[in-house]
């Protein structure tokens, strides 16, 4: 039986469409300046920051942050109802198909290196990493840590978050001479932070989705019970290893189907032999095949 290959190329393309569209404020590029129109009070799915010049949409986990560290308001029904909704239905593949930063992980993984890790000692303990980061930065610090109005900052953006900084805040400095006069240790630090980042995801594959993306974390609670899911025909699996071997996140399918790490690249359908992987589209009590259409 001859070795299947896949290919990212449809994904990708996927990936840039949805990038344009939802960064679509062009005019952005050339003033400097972000959109504050009614869009921009919307959640776009993946991580997308609001200060990037062409943004149309919010950053789910930045509207999080300014929500719980708003002096007014602690909950928003609005972004409750956003994560469980986006996560019932789509869940990881959010992360697969739909996140800019996850699109520029993809590109950075292709530029050739003197040896790719695929995993290494750690790696799954790291994982929980991105867990703590939700918790700590997105949700305790916001909430904890306020000024003498009861306001908090966006920690998680302010300290971490790498697709801020080339998303955001390098346009926008390369834009307004004004801004480049008030840079400093803070910038310094995020410039560390991406610098890092750009050179781990050359090495491995996506390691800001795996270790430090509070969104992620969100977004993997939900799949094995998301309408979209993965199945494996067990009477077809040979038990070959291929969709192992072509697991960019380094997960076996068939121990884990529905991992919470799964991005639902749809790799390991592509490179199966014997067609024993397959994505379904559950909608109330009846179930849809849908094998080639989402991934």
């Amino acid at each position: 039986m001859a070795k299947k290959r896949y290919s990212d190329k449809r994904r990708h393309l996927g990936q840039g469409a949805w990038t344009a569209l939802t960064n679509a404020h062009f005019a952005g590029f050339v003033t400097g300046q972000i959109y504050t129109g009614p869009l921009k009070k919307a959640c776009v799915p993946g991580l997308n920051c609001y200060s990037c010049p062409g943004a149309l949409g919010a950053c789910p986990i930045g509207a999080l942050q300014a929500v719980i560290g708003s002096a007014e308001y602690k909950v928003s029904l609005y972004l409750m109802g956003f994560f469980v909704l986006v996560g019932t239905f789509l869940a990881r593949f959010v992360c697969g198909w739909l996140c800019p930063f996850g699109l520029i992980q993809d590109l950075l993984h292709k530029i050739p290196f003197i040896k790719k890790i695929h995993t290494f000692p750690g790696d799954k303990g790291l994982r929980y990493l991105k867990y703590i980061i939700l918790a700590v930065f997105v949700i305790i610090l916001p909430l904890t840590l306020v000024n003498v109005i009861g306001s908090g900052n966006p920690y998680f953006c302010k300290l971490i978050c790498p697709a801020g900084m080339i998303e955001g805040g390098w346009p926008l400095v390369a834009l307004n001479p004004g801004l480049r006069a008030t840079l400093g240790h803070l910038f310094i630090w995020k410039n560390v932070i991406l610098a890092l980042t750009i050179v781990a995801s050359i090495i491995l594959y996506r390691p800001f989705c795996k270790y430090l993306c509070p969104l992620g974390a969100i977004y993997g609670l939900f799949n094995k019970v998301s309408f979209y899911r993965y199945q494996l025909d067990e009477n077809r699996c040979i038990s070959c290893g291929q969709c192992r071997k072509a697991c960019g996140m380094a997960i076996d399918p068939v121990a884990n189907i529905n991992s919470p790490e799964c991005i639902r690249c749809g790799r390991c359908k592509q490179v199966c032999p014997t067609e024993a992987l397959s994505a379904s589209l559950k909608v109330g009590s009846g179930e849809r095949h849908k094998n080639d259409a989402l991934a």
